[in-house]
């Protein structure tokens, strides 16, 4: 499981991708689009370098957290075969406390 810390880390990470991509994209923008201008192929190859380190770092991300809910399910699913009756009771109370989350709208 990740920390809190960890997790913030991560989230910077990502926020500070998020913005390079944007500086990036906005920089090619602002460009003159001529395809024959130099400035423009540098700033279309650092934004394409830019996007598929992002994509990288976004799928890596996914499979992470796709990982753990994996693991999470596993752990509770081996808790409810080694416990069934408290399973069942924390099934019943989390769904008499939906319910009543539930009625009050």
């Amino acid at each position: 499981m990740l920390s809190t810390e960890q997790f913030e880390t991560r989230e910077n990470r990502f926020d500070k991708d998020l913005s390079l991509m944007t500086e990036t994209l906005e920089e090619i923008l602002r460009s003159s689009g001529d395809p024959n201008d130099q400035k423009y192929i540098e700033l279309k190859d650092k934004a394409e370098k830019a996007l598929e380190e992002v994509k990288l770092r976004i799928s890596q991300a996914s499979d992470d957290c796709y990982y753990r809910a994996k693991q999470v399910a596993y752990r509770a699913d081996n808790y409810v075969h080694e416990k069934p009756w408290q399973g069942i009771s924390i099934a019943a109370v989390v769904s008499f406390f939906t319910g009543l989350l539930l009625a009050r709208r």
